[in-house]
């Protein structure tokens, strides 16, 4: 017979699953708002994944108190340095999204295309 003592025991696993289900959603969130923040800022997400750095209690916007996972990644810049980067999440709520300090990737200004006939003169041509 089922006694109540098991049901507590069967309650306690599904609520753990449930939880571990959850987690596993939030990382997988927490990986989307990495990924896109990554292409806005010019800088390549390595290894495509996210870790759970830990569970605290930190301020939110408003600040209260509030639950939050802190998840740490990995980027790059120029493929031969790796720098650190973490998302802090509130439930489904990005709290912020934090790079380490990293060089600036230097963007070439495209050439000028000057057609003969037109009257238009270059900057560094009228110098010399």
């Amino acid at each position: 017979m089922i006694e109540l003592f098991d049901v507590f025991l069967l309650m306690l696993f599904a609520t753990a699953c449930a939880w571990l289900w959850h987690a596993h959603g939030l990382r997988e969130f927490a990986l989307m708002q990495v990924k896109q923040h990554c292409t806005k800022a010019d800088v390549e997400l390595l290894d495509g994944n996210v870790a759970l750095r830990r569970l605290a209690m930190l301020p939110d916007a408003r600040g209260r108190k509030r639950l939050a996972r802190v998840y740490s990644f990995e980027f790059t810049v120029t493929g031969e340095q790796r720098h650190a980067g973490s998302i802090t999440l509130f439930g489904k709520q990005v709290g912020r999204i934090e790079l380490a300090p990293h060089p600036v990737r230097e963007t070439q200004p495209e050439p000028v295309v000057v057609q003969h006939d037109a009257k238009v003169i270059r900057l560094d041509d009228w110098r010399r």
